[in-house]
């Protein structure tokens, strides 16, 4: 399984260009298997203090993994997703109907 997180999108303070939030999406592939997380994190102006026309993706998902996002676990998530696609332990139809 492959994994890949990424910074979408940054919210930012114009007059001071700090970051305020940062959206993020982690993604995971499993031969023809996916799933995906969407979120975002936030925190005051001015902390992380790098600001927006500097800071990189690496930076800023390091911000987020220190602002709570459990990164271990998130991926774990994604990897039970996928389990449980190639292996569905719920499935759903109407038995007097043929596929």
């Amino acid at each position: 399984m492959t994994t890949t997180w990424t910074i979408t999108q940054t919210d930012y303070e114009t007059a001071t260009g700090f970051i305020t939030t940062a959206h993020w999406t982690c993604n995971a592939v499993d031969e023809n298997y996916m799933a995906s997380i969407y979120s975002t994190s936030s925190w005051a102006s001015g902390t992380p203090t790098i600001p927006y026309a500097s800071v990189t993706m690496a930076e800023v998902l390091d911000w987020v993994w220190a602002n709570g996002v459990d990164k271990t676990a998130t991926e774990a998530a994604l990897a039970q997703n996928i389990e449980l696609q190639k292996n569905p332990v719920v499935a759903s139809g109407t038995p007097w109907s043929t596929t």
